[in-house]
C-alpha cells in the first residue's frame, strides 16, 4: 500500500516536472532577456511616468522599444545601398580579426541558414528512399529542372547539419519523392530533434512507391508552391 503511494507520488511529481519546467525555463530566459535590454537601453531612452493613486509610477520596459527601434534602423540601413556597401565592409573587418573572426563568422552562418529557410529555398518537405530501396530519409524540394532527355527532376536537399548547411543533393523524378505533409518548420524540428519532435502519426506510408501513393508529380500542394514561385505573389 505505502509503496503504491510512493509510485503514485513519484509519478505525477515527475509528471509535474515535465510540465513546468519548459514554462520555468522559458520565463527565466524571457526575464533576463528583459533585463538586460531594459538595463542597456533604458537610461537612453526619456523617461516616462504616470501618476496613479497618487503615486508617480515609472513605465518599464522602455528600453526594449528602444531595442525595437533600433533593430528598425539597423534594418533600415542595411536594406539600401550604402547600407549594403557598409554591412560588406563590416564582414571583411570582422572576419580580419583572429578571435572575432571565430564567434562572427559563426553567427553568420547561423542568420544566414534561417535567413536561406524562410526565403523559401526550402519548397517541400518530402521522404525519398535513401540510400537504398525500403529506407527513407527527410528531405527538402529546393528546385525543379530537365535533363538532356527532357525528363523532369527535383533537387531532393537531405540535411546532415543546417549551420553551416551539409547533407547530399539528390536529383530525382518526381514520382521517386513522396509527399510528407508536413510543413517545412515541422520537418526540421523533427531532423534537429534527431526524430524526437515528430507527429505521433504519418500521413504517408513508407512501404515503398507505388499507385496508391502521392508523389510530387501529382501533389496539388507542390503545383500550388510552383504556381507562386513562377507567378509571384
Amino acid at each position: 500500500m505505502i509503496k503504491n503511494i510512493f509510485r503514485h507520488l513519484r509519478a505525477k511529481i515527475f509528471a509535474g516536472i515535465l510540465v513546468t519546467l519548459p514554462l520555468g525555463i522559458t520565463f527565466l530566459v524571457l526575464k533576463f532577456v528583459f533585463n538586460t535590454l531594459d538595463n542597456i537601453l533604458g537610461p537612453l531612452m526619456p523617461p516616462v511616468t504616470i501618476y496613479l493613486f497618487n503615486r508617480e509610477i515609472s513605465i518599464p520596459g522602455l528600453g526594449i522599444i528602444g531595442f525595437f527601434l533600433l533593430l528598425y534602423l539597423f534594418g533600415v540601413i542595411a536594406t539600401n545601398f550604402f547600407g549594403r556597401k557598409l554591412v560588406s565592409w563590416g564582414d571583411r573587418l570582422f572576419t580580419a580579426i583572429p578571435v572575432v573572426k571565430n564567434i562572427y563568422t559563426s553567427s553568420k552562418q547561423l542568420t544566414d541558414a534561417f535567413s536561406v529557410i524562410r526565403k523559401g529555398s526550402f519548397r517541400q518537405a518530402v521522404f525519398v528512399e535513401f540510400p537504398q530501396e525500403g529506407n527513407y530519409m527527410l528531405g527538402f524540394v529546393t528546385n525543379e529542372l530537365t535533363d538532356l532527355e527532357n525528363q523532369n527532376k527535383v533537387t531532393v536537399f537531405i540535411p546532415t547539419a543546417f549551420v553551416p548547411p551539409q547533407g547530399f543533393l539528390l536529383f530525382l523524378p518526381k514520382e521517386k519523392v513522396l509527399v510528407s505533409h508536413l510543413t517545412i518548420e515541422e520537418a526540421i524540428k523533427a531532423i534537429m530533434s534527431v526524430g524526437i519532435v515528430t507527429p505521433h502519426h504519418l500521413s504517408v506510408p513508407l512501404s515503398g512507391i507505388g499507385p496508391q501513393k502521392e508523389s510530387i508529380e501529382n501533389s496539388k500542394e507542390m503545383n500550388y508552391l510552383n504556381s507562386k514561385i513562377e507567378g509571384g505573389p
